[in-house]
């Protein structure tokens, strides 16, 4: 992985730990998420004319991808409504990578070096010793953790089906742009089939946060999608999974959640996990 490639990836993961917080304020969980979606399909909307179409054959990775960023989009919600950031965010995020790299492997051929395999495994260690040690006590509800895991299967089938989409499509900008605009528009009929009409005009007020968050959120995957065609999957998945270092220093300054001992530990495994991913 080239240095260029190495920082855009860790500025995706700043935007992402991002936006994730503000789901975390203001409306309930599941609108929160919608109107995030639903900016980022407002975006991709304005940036429609300005890509091609999609070859034919990125089509069904785009249309497999909307579907399971919709699925994560919903226990994303559900994990958030039962759980705190610093330790659903790390579960969600750390299994996902591990996935990932098995699935690249034997179904993509994807064989990062062994020390890159070292770093995601580091990486991983450190993302789950965080999870399950760094929250408000040393054990979590049934209900968060199947939440948080379902969330992170969600994770590794859209990263893959986005990498090979992208890949497909030669061009990972307009892939980025008509996904968004799917996944977002089709997560507003579902928030329409789940709540019903009157839920929309309460998005609305709080356009300001939804354009914020879509943003962030449409920038993160875009160069997320992007490192994709530039390095092995499984190496920008576990990268990405950086972003949980952003998340302890916005819940503990900006959320106010408690910085223990056991997080700065698995804070030093998730960079050494960084470093070795870079090498490999």
């Amino acid at each position: 992985m080239t240095t260029p490639v190495f920082l855009a990836v860790l500025a995706g993961a700043l935007m992402h730990a991002s936006w994730n917080a503000l789901v975390k304020v203001g409306l309930d969980r599941l609108l929160s998420i919608s109107l995030i979606q639903a900016a980022c399909a407002v975006i991709a909307l304005a940036g429609v004319a300005f890509v091609p179409l999609p070859r034919a054959e990125a089509w069904p990775w785009l249309a497999m991808s909307a579907v399971l960023h919709i699925g994560y989009n919903v226990f994303l919600a559900r994990a958030y409504r039962v759980g705190d950031l610093g330790q659903i965010y790390p579960i969600a995020r750390g299994c996902a990578p591990l996935l990932v790299t098995l699935i690249g492997v034997f179904a993509l051929s994807e064989n990062p070096s062994w020390i890159g395999y070292a770093g995601i495994v580091v990486l991983v260690l450190g993302i789950l010793c965080m999870a399950f040690r760094g929250g408000k006590g040393p054990r979590l509800e049934r209900a968060s953790l199947i939440n948080a895991l379902t969330t992170s299967a969600f994770i590794a089938g859209y990263t893959l089906a986005d990498g090979s989409g992208a890949r497909a499509n030669g061009d990972a900008i307009g892939y980025v742009i008509w996904l968004f605009l799917l996944d977002g528009f089709g997560m507003l009929l579902v928030l329409v089939a789940m709540r019903g009409v009157r839920t929309l005009p309460e998005l609305t007020r709080h356009w300001r946060v939804g354009l914020i968050g879509g943003a962030l959120s449409l920038g993160a995957y875009g160069i997320t999608i992007w490192a994709m065609t530039q390095a092995p999957i499984a190496l920008v998945a576990a990268l990405r999974e950086t972003s949980v270092l952003f998340a302890i220093a916005i819940g503990v300054i900006w959320l106010k959640e408690p910085l223990r001992r056991e997080r700065l530990l698995a804070g030093g495994l998730i960079l050494g996990g960084v470093i070795l991913t870079h090498w490999g």
